[in-house]
């Protein structure tokens, strides 16, 4: 018998998905799961969920998941990212933007949602200036140590525009874009991204290609809420920039790329998250992986698996388990000449790493 491979990491599935693609989990204090679903051309039914004894129920109901002209801002449109803060709240990023649309006036928001009663309890929308035409709202963290009621750091991972880091002041709702288009906000032009063997690019129905570029989209907070780890997609690489820097609008933002701390080579990742030691969790898609890397930068992988096909966003649990979706995110339809190859079901998974989430207060 030829050698093989090797494979290793101890995981186990927590919930399997035989309807449309997930991107987003979250894990709240008190052990509740929440799971989005963007419209990206599944027939998504509501586009945020909380699995509740083993089934997907629309979160917080099903109508704030019925989007209509008249409640565009009250409602979820198309979810990206869902984050439980630790502190009883769930934070909903909506791109606004269905099949990557254009983001709709008013659609592309933050929602706080109160996970006691169920209901929403502030939405942030923003303007033009920060919500772009080309914007795609991707990941969010929080810090609720500064400020009067903390700030929020969002992934703009645009394929078309500027890729930024956007910060909003959560007691004003006042926000701003930072790294506008910068490198380390920027796909890497000379990257050329294998999954599965095989060259990921744009393939169309209609024969033609393009490059795969997605701008800044993994995200993670350091414990202290000092330090915000940032990746493009479309990149295997790892940068930083201190969160103070980031909330001084006395810096230029052309300056502000000197703040910028480049970590090395990582993988190219979708989704990252901190523990409350500091280390960094993040996904290899191409090596079918999942990365720790360590507050003094040695990054070793924790498990490797054929079974891990895109990991996409991450959430550590109380129970002290690294949980992740895995939805074959490379296999949909615009990599393939419009043909549809992701096998059902996609799912959520979880290791053990025996370390509590990063607290946010």
């Amino acid at each position: 018998m030829l050698p093989s491979e090797k494979y290793f990491g101890k995981f186990e599935a927590v919930f399997l998905f035989y309807g449309a693609m997930p991107t987003g989990v979250t894990v709240s204090e008190t052990g509740r799961i929440f799971i989005c679903f963007p419209k990206w051309g599944d027939d998504v039914k509501f586009t945020v969920a909380e699995i509740v004894r083993g089934t997907l129920q629309p979160y917080p109901s099903l109508d704030t998941n019925v989007v209509s002209p008249s409640n565009i801002t009250s409602s979820f449109i198309s979810v990206q990212s869902v984050v439980a803060d630790g502190n009883g709240t769930l934070w909903v990023l909506d791109t606004g933007a269905p099949n990557f649309s254009v983001p709709i006036k008013g659609g592309a928001k933050l929602a706080a949602v109160d996970l006691n009663s169920n209901t929403i309890r502030r939405v942030y929308t923003f303007p033009e200036d920060v919500v772009l035409p080309t914007t795609y709202l991707n990941d969010v963290r929080f810090d609720f140590r500064v400020g009067k009621a903390g700030y929020a750091y969002i992934t703009d991972s645009s394929s078309r525009g500027p890729g930024a880091i956007i910060v909003v002041d959560l007691e004003t709702g006042y926000a701003w874009r930072r790294l506008n288009g910068a490198n380390s906000t920027s796909p890497d032009r000379f990257l050329l991204p294998k999954v599965e063997g095989k060259i990921l690019m744009n393939r169309n129905k209609d024969g033609s290609t393009s490059p795969f570029r997605l701008a800044s989209d993994g995200i993670a907070i350091s414990p202290d809420g000092k330090m915000l780890y940032f990746c493009p997609l479309s990149s295997r690489h790892l940068y930083s920039i201190s969160t103070e820097a980031l909330r001084n609008r006395t810096i230029p933002d052309m300056n502000l790329q000197d703040h910028v701390k480049y970590w090395g080579e990582k993988g190219a990742s979708d989704g990252m998250i901190t523990d409350a030691k500091g280390n960094v969790y993040a996904g290899d898609y191409e090596n079918n992986s999942i990365r720790k890397i360590l507050p003094n930068g040695i990054m070793e992988t924790i498990a490797h698996d054929p079974r891990i096909l895109w990991p996409d966003t991450f959430s550590i649990g109380p129970d002290q388990y690294l949980y992740f979706i895995v939805n074959q995110l490379h296999r949909q339809a615009r990599f393939h000449y419009g043909n549809d190859l992701r096998q059902k079901p996609y799912s959520l998974l979880r290791m053990k790493i025996d370390e509590p989430p990063a607290p946010t207060f």
